[in-house]
Order: C-alpha cells, then sequence, then structure tokens
C-alpha cells in the first residue's frame, strides 16, 4: 500500500466519522444534544424517541412506547423543551466565560 492510496482509502472513514460526530457522536447520559421525535409502531401506538439513535425515549424509569399521539406529542415537546432550556444555559455560560478570563487575566 502506498501512502496515496492509504489516503484514499482513510477518506470515506473521515466522512463517516464527520457525520457520526454531526449526528451526535458518541451517546452520553448528560448530552444536552439530544433532540427527540415521535413515530408511530405498526400497532398503531406512538413512541418518543432518541432521533439520533432510533431509541425510544426513557424518563422518570418509563420507556415512553405504547403512547396515544396526544400523549406522545407532550412528551416529545416537554422532553425537548428541557433540553432547549439547557442548551440556553451552556449557551449563557460560555458567553460569560470569556468575560471571566479577561478579568482574571488583567488582575495578573
Amino acid at each position: 500500500m502506498t501512502i496515496e492510496n492509504d489516503k484514499i482509502e482513510r477518506r470515506p472513514d473521515a466522512m463517516a466519522l464527520g457525520r457520526w460526530e454531526n449526528e451526535g457522536g458518541a451517546l452520553c447520559h448528560d448530552s444536552m444534544d439530544i433532540q427527540y421525535g415521535r413515530r408511530i409502531e405498526p400497532d398503531r401506538s406512538w413512541t418518543v424517541y432518541h432521533v439520533f439513535t432510533g431509541i425510544p425515549a426513557r424518563t422518570d424509569g418509563q420507556t415512553l412506547t405504547g403512547m396515544s399521539r396526544s400523549d406522545a406529542t407532550k412528551g416529545m415537546l416537554s422532553l425537548n423543551l428541557v433540553n432547549t432550556g439547557r442548551r440556553r444555559e451552556r449557551t449563557r455560560l460560555s458567553q460569560l466565560a470569556p468575560k471571566t478570563q479577561e478579568t482574571t487575566a488583567g488582575r495578573s
């Protein structure tokens, strides 16, 4: 294998890794970027699921499956609202961090 062939063979892996990272990367229980959707199941019940993995959501020890459409919608919106709040707080804190660093750097 030549160096050029090695580079060509790695491109698909790099693209797949980039796609994986864009879709949420490794699962982390406390991830703030989790997004939920709802889907209808073959038995006509509804499930709230993690949009990147397809795994049914869990809250308070309960798996959100076998639901009515309205309950699934409420559950999905509730979980996504919690994550929206976390993202806003993370953004607010990240905007404060540079100001804090500038203040402490000025004291040195």
